[in-house]
């Protein structure tokens, strides 16, 4: 098992770190945090610019970037406001060694990978929000978006080695305002967003805030289209001097099209759709709710009980592409008609506390988390006549198959408890450190109601571990290193119907962060290592998930952001990754490259803000993206070609509450493929589109 091989490396690191003769004389004293400028950026708030400075994500105590043994991405919402997008995938763009795999058709953020490792994890304020298949996260919620790199499961519990996506949402100001923007772009694409946030007494002891959108968007690809209501009302309240509650919520109504691309290398344009336009659109509902309430015992130590609870439903029928016939210009087609529901509760209670022992000043962490997800899904495949259509000379309307019915349905449960402990060390005001661990015991059950496949039912203990120390060379300059686990149950029926053997993985990883031009500009350069057993992957024979066997990673990656100048902010990445197959079988051989990981890609984006004058307050930028080839399909030569696009932008104040803006994307109108889950289920990119705004601080 991967975890096994951490033991060592771990033991020689909490070593080092309870050996006080890697201790100084001098020491760092801890005073508290008093907040008295505006100019303090809290880990949960909005960020001035493209530059962070701290986080939550890596440690969930508010903590200084540059004090942390791990690479973080920071993105804050400002980037997307000035991209003009709406997509959390846009803005990963800018996390390093981010890529795009399968979307679900269109309906969901279903799959991504981080450093070569896919996965549908994503967390949004430390809680997992991406059981089931919840639509999209939605931008007008988003404060900004948080990419830990490496394993993580010390701290989230069961995740993937490659990291791990943690999104920060908008939370309740004491200053009352009112924020809105309305968006209209190419294909007849609509959205309006607002943003209200009001304190509810004088004292400003409670606070509340509601985020509201609307979108219509049509699409490049014919007959594709998308609706969307969200709606996420917030509020603080400061039940007493040293007690805080917040509750946050959201509501998502959301229906699009079913749309799984085009037949890759055919010729066909990137605009016909496979798909039949009677089918009608998915339907994706999606509640969610959570309350924390946080209490300080004293100066020194806090108590924290958060609870989160969601709910979702997918439902809708659609006709999806197939195999290429022999004569090269029809496809076989399948009629599928689903149905999806879930349900997912989780509660924390953790304490935090500052103590001393001997010359070392300890931050520690105590937690306790219990989940318990169910999903209830059909999915039902109708047989009888050939169900064809011509990729290049598209005749829709053709009768639906009636004939025979087959599919999967079946209930899924996984109860998991966990407790897990981090203890965060200063040595000497040069050497930090970070030693993590959490146990996790977690149930999976799984009914199949079809009769054809035994009952499923698992269950499994995992210690999980982290360790890692930050050493600071000089004020601006310090280097890190770390080692970590992971663990992850894998959920569903293979092609045998029998559920699948949990995931477990190790990384490295050692870097350097810098903090450069009078801090304006922070970097973050880091080589890393992971492997990964019992990976999933896509059987191309059955289209079903299958196990792979063992996969490894290796590469470098480098973040940069910053103000360089009162005018100028930047925020960029470059990523080299080596992600393959390390024992594989004759589906997928080994040293097959990992689906949809590029080796080489990079983006930056610049904006340029006048400062004085009649244009002050307004701005112009670029943005530039390059992704290498990718392999299309697992275990095949089948590969997706490098491509890059070139995004212009510019934003007209013309007033303090009234700012015009122009975005122009994809400049060269670049012709490419963003993803594929096979040959025939390959995504196109959009081509060059624009989009206007209009924003208003009522």
């Amino acid at each position: 098992m991967p975890s096994r091989k951490f033991v060592p490396l771990a033991g020689l690191a909490l070593g080092l770190l309870l050996d006080p003769a890697y201790a100084e004389e001098n020491t760092l004293e801890l005073d508290p945090i008093s907040v008295t400028s505006d100019a303090y950026e809290s880990a949960t708030g909005p960020v001035k610019g493209y530059r962070a400075t701290r986080s939550a994500s890596a440690t969930k105590t508010d903590t200084a970037l540059r004090d942390i043994p791990q690479s973080i991405s920071v993105i804050p919402a400002t980037v997307l406001k000035d991209l003009g997008s709406n997509s959390v995938e846009r803005a990963l763009d800018f996390a390093g060694g981010v890529s795009k795999q399968n979307n679900f058709g269109g309906l969901t953020l279903y799959e991504y990978s981080v450093r070569g490792f896919t996965t549908s994890e994503f967390y949004q304020d430390g809680f997992s929000a991406n059981r089931g298949y919840p639509s999209t996260p939605d931008t007008a919620n988003i404060e900004r978006i948080e990419v830990l790199k490496g394993p993580a499961a010390s701290l989230y519990g069961r995740g993937d080695p490659g990291g791990t996506v943690n999104i920060v949402t908008k939370k309740p100001q004491p200053e009352a305002f009112t924020t809105l923007q309305s968006n209209a772009g190419s294909w007849d694409r609509y959205r309006t967003a607002l943003d209200v946030n009001t304190p509810l007494d004088s004292e400003g002891r409670v606070l509340s805030r509601v985020n509201l959108a609307v979108e219509d968007n049509h699409s490049f690809r014919d007959h594709v289209d998308a609706k969307r209501v969200f709606v996420a009302p917030s509020f603080s309240w400061q039940l007493a001097p040293d007690t805080h509650l917040l509750v946050e919520s959201e509501f998502v109504r959301h229906s699009s099209t079913f749309d799984r691309g085009v037949i890759a290398n055919t010729g066909m344009s990137h605009s016909t759709f496979l798909g039949e336009p009677n089918d009608g659109n998915i339907r994706n509902h999606n509640n969610r709710i959570q309350a924390a309430l946080e209490h300080h015992l004293n100066d020194a130590w806090k108590l924290r009980l958060a609870s989160h609870y969601k709910q979702g439903s997918l439902w809708g029928d659609a006709s999806e592409n197939r195999a290429l016939n022999a004569n090269g210009h029809t496809i076989d087609r399948r009629y599928r008609e689903r149905s999806t529901g879930w349900h997912d509760s989780i509660t924390q209670l953790e304490l935090r506390g500052l103590f001393d022992i001997g010359s070392w000043q300890h931050e520690l962490l105590v937690g306790a988390e219990y989940e318990d997800y169910r999903k209830k899904e059909r999915v039902t495949t109708v047989g009888g006549s050939r169900y064809t259509i011509d990729i290049h000379n598209p005749i829709y309307g053709k009768p639906k198959p009636n004939g025979e019915r087959t599919g999967t349905d079946f209930f899924e449960q996984v109860k998991s408890q966990a407790l897990n402990l981090q203890d965060q060390i200063i040595f000497t005001d040069r050497l930090r450190g970070m030693v993590g661990a959490r146990f996790e015991h977690f149930e999976q059950s799984i009914n199949d109601f079809t009769g054809k496949a035994p009952q499923g039912r698992q269950t499994h203990d995992a210690l999980t571990q982290r360790a890692g120390l930050l050493y600071q060379l000089t004020p601006e300059i310090g280097v890190f290193a770390n080692a970590s686990t992971s663990f992850k149950p894998n959920n569903g029926l293979g092609a045998s119907g029998k559920s699948f053997k949990p995931e477990e993985g190790v990384g490295y990883e050692v870097g350097i962060k810098s903090e450069l031009f009078d801090d304006r500009l922070s970097t973050t350069l880091a080589a890393f290592h992971i492997e990964k057993e019992n990976v999933l992957t896509l059987d191309p024979a059955t289209n079903l998930n299958r196990a792979m066997g063992k996969a490894r990673s290796q590469g470098f990656d480098l973040q940069v952001t910053g103000q360089v100048t009162d005018a100028i902010r930047v925020i960029g990445a470059l990523a080299y990754i080596d992600a393959e197959v390390t024992q594989g079988d004759k589906v997928i051989p080994t040293g097959s490259r990992i689906l949809g990981v590029a080796k080489h890609s990079g983006s930056l984006l610049g904006v340029y803000e006048f400062q004085d004058g009649a244009w002050r307050g307004s701005d112009l930028g670029a943005a530039f993206t390059y992704v290498g080839d990718r392999s299309g399909e697992a275990g095949t030569g089948f590969q997706l070609p490098a491509y890059h696009t070139v995004d212009l932008l510019a934003h007209y104040k013309a007033t303090e509450n009234v700012t015009v803006g122009l975005n122009l994307n994809n400049l060269f109108d670049e012709k490419y493929y963003e993803r594929s889950y096979s040959r025939y289920w390959a995504n196109p990119g959009e081509p060059r589109n624009f989009t206007v705004s209009l924003t208003l601080n009522l």
